[in-house]
């Protein structure tokens, strides 16, 4: 052996022992099963003062600072715009040595989480009605029909700009973005309860108190019977203004179901909001040439959701309201 990279942690541990007890190098070499040369090489690198090999680092400790401090107060900025920022306060670094500090600092760049825009008011109601719901029991919640639309597009790949951020930190309201609802374009409503999913509902136009009221009498009527038969359910829904109107108010009314009540924008109360997520993950690598053959992909894929699957959705509801208590009314991580 004439390398100290073969030596192994028990031989290296050998060396310094009889090292420290004034052993010749000879005696050493022959009590550790090596060579000489091997045990001078590994006494000389053990020794002190010894300067490291290789290239001089071109910043400062309190360059790599500043880097960090522009990453943690700007995460969306891309590369360039971070390198540009750095050299600016004075140091002197490549592009690709930013890039790679910046990776040395534990930072990864990913597509934001998403967090609904909550205002003070928002955050009290969601808080009272968490703690309104929070003994509620899962036979209770599996009563419970939820519903929701989605937006489903050819493309999955254009989803916002980019953040720095390390790993732990998805759910830091720094590395996070807001959402706002926007008109829906090609949308689709569906429902799911624990005994499954019902059928989907492709829209072809504005969601208004008309178009939605007849949605409820030709796709969730028949959701209703598929899921519950004749038991009795809650219909859950959102606040949009399709689905709060007075007519669609007397529409349930007439036809004696029950509407649970629900905060304003909260997606991460809804199970079924999940029910996409897994849907679209699904879907991601499907290339749909067009609408047709997108919807297509949309039923095959919903259709192999299966009852275990809302099952156990829908069971996350306790731990989803402890949550929302736990944050005050603010958005959670679901």
């Amino acid at each position: 052996m004439g390398k100290t990279s073969d030596l192994t942690a028990v031989q290296k541990t050998i060396i310094d022992t009889l090292h420290k007890e004034g052993k010749t190098q000879k005696v050493i070499a022959k009590e550790a099963g090596c060579s000489q040369s091997s045990v001078s090489k590994h006494i000389n690198r053990q020794a002190k003062g010894r300067k490291k090999c290789g290239r001089k680092k071109c910043t400062s400790s309190r360059d790599n600072r500043t880097l960090q401090r522009i990453v943690t107060t700007n995460p969306f900025k891309n590369v360039g715009e971070i390198h540009k920022e750095w050299t600016a306060a004075g140091v002197s670094a490549s592009r690709t040595t930013t890039r790679r500090l910046m990776k040395d600092m534990g930072f990864r760049c990913r597509i934001p989480c998403i967090k609904p825009l909550l205002n003070k008011k928002q955050h009290k109601k969601r808080l009272a009605w968490a703690k309104d719901k929070k003994d509620w029991t899962d036979a209770e919640w599996s009563k419970v029909m939820f519903s929701d639309e989605s937006k489903f597009c050819i493309s999955f790949g254009n989803q916002g700009p980019r953040v720095w951020r390390k790993s732990g930190e998805a759910q830091n309201p720094r590395c996070m973005r807001s959402s706002v609802k926007f008109p829906p374009s090609v949308m689709v409503w569906g429902a799911m309860s624990s005994a499954g999913v019902g059928p989907l509902c492709f829209l072809r136009s504005r969601v208004n108190a008309a178009v939605y009221q007849e949605v409820l009498e030709h796709f969730m009527l028949p959701a209703a019977d598929q899921l519950y038969g004749d038991a009795d359910f809650t219909f859950q829904q959102d606040l949009a203004p399709a689905h709060s109107a007075k007519t669609t108010s007397t529409w349930f009314k007439d036809h004696g179901i029950p509407v649970l009540d629900w905060p304003a924008n909260s997606p991460d109360l809804n199970p079924i909001e999940n029910l996409w997520g897994i849907v679209k993950r699904r879907m991601q690598y499907a290339r749909p040439n067009n609408a047709e053959e997108l919807k297509t992909t949309i039923r095959a894929t919903w259709a192999l959701i299966t009852p275990e699957q809302c099952h156990r959705l829908i069971e996350s509801m306790p731990r989803r309201i402890t949550a929302v208590i736990e944050a005050k009314g603010a958005p959670t991580k679901y």
